[in-house]
């Protein structure tokens, strides 16, 4: 929750951005993440660098929790029987089925309601510019009213790409790293990483994520923006966003936001990894309360 309220003005700005049609039209200057930024905040207050923080915040938690729960499950399932060790190529697999797993259970309708709320172009300081949504709850109502249940998955195959490929890419370059701090320094023995090296490896492997996808996220951000067209797939909405993008604002296009959203992306993924190692350790380590007569024992 904490990552969300410090890193969502960097989202928010990635959204913006993505969704910008200036591209290569005559007499438009480039607009980069700072002045897109600035504008937000000169023409919305900085308040509207926070739009859609109320569906992240309902959604982060149990995406976190499935996250990490379903991806040492998989690990568990995808390990060699006799010997129990885990390859490259199952920690590979065991984060894409995670990140695909988080992207049904939880990460597309609140991706849906975050983006709707994110692309409002409304003052939060005039109370008489009302925006269509509100809020996350309203925004959820009035989806579900106007548009049907199945909007909020618009984009589900994206976004199961995206974050399968981010977690997968993920999970496999911080357990590479990790594996190799740990023969680096054969000091630690079975201990833990020191928290500033965990933080470091989870920086560096969070950043690659962001790189390896960011096409399939700025298609997808187009995709849930707006109304499903009647009488059209799925396939040919993906279809049809990428060639107009391509046609209109050239090859870039697809890289837009790219700068806000690893700048969100690697410092969430140091702080995550730097927790979820910390707290695994300790809860590893603990054994649970035994009563034994009249007094409890470790």
């Amino acid at each position: 929750m904490m990552e969300a309220m410090v890193c969502h003005p960097l989202d928010t700005i990635k959204v913006r951005m993505q969704l910008s049609r200036r591209g290569r039209q005559p007499g438009l200057a480039k607009r980069g993440f700072l002045r897109t930024g600035i504008e937000i905040a000169r023409k919305e207050t900085p308040l509207g660098l926070y739009k859609g923080l109320g569906a992240v915040m309902t959604g982060i938690v149990p995406k976190m929790a499935i996250r990490f729960t379903s991806f040492e499950w998989y690990k568990q399932l995808l390990a060699n029987k006799q010997t129990g060790n885990v390859s490259g190529q199952s920690t590979f697999l065991a984060g894409l089925f995670a990140g695909v797993t988080e992207a049904v259970a939880v990460v597309t309708p609140m991706e849906v309601i975050k983006i709707r709320l994110q692309a409002q172009y409304h003052s939060m300081a005039d109370p008489l510019d009302v925006p269509k949504y509100r809020n996350a709850a309203h925004a959820l109502y009035t989806v579900v009213k106007e548009e049907g249940f199945g909007a909020l998955y618009r984009g589900v195959s994206l976004t199961a790409l995206r974050q399968g490929s981010n977690q997968a890419v993920n999970f496999t370059a911080y357990s590479y790293f990790k594996e190799w701090l740990q023969r680096w320094q054969p000091e630690l023995d079975a201990k833990s990483l020191p928290s500033y090296q965990t933080t470091l490896i989870g920086l560096v492997s969070g950043a690659m994520g962001p790189l390896s996808n960011a096409p399939i996220d700025t298609i997808k951000t187009r995709l849930q923006k707006t109304p499903a067209l009647a009488g059209t797939t799925a396939l040919q909405r993906i279809v049809g966003i990428s060639k107009e993008m391509f046609r209109q604002e050239g090859f870039h296009a697809f890289y837009k936001g790219i700068t806000p959203r690893i700048m969100r992306v690697a410092p969430g993924q140091a702080v995550t990894f730097t927790v979820y190692e910390f707290l695994k350790d300790k809860l590893e380590k603990s054994k649970p309360a035994i009563l034994t007569g009249e007094r409890y024992e470790e």
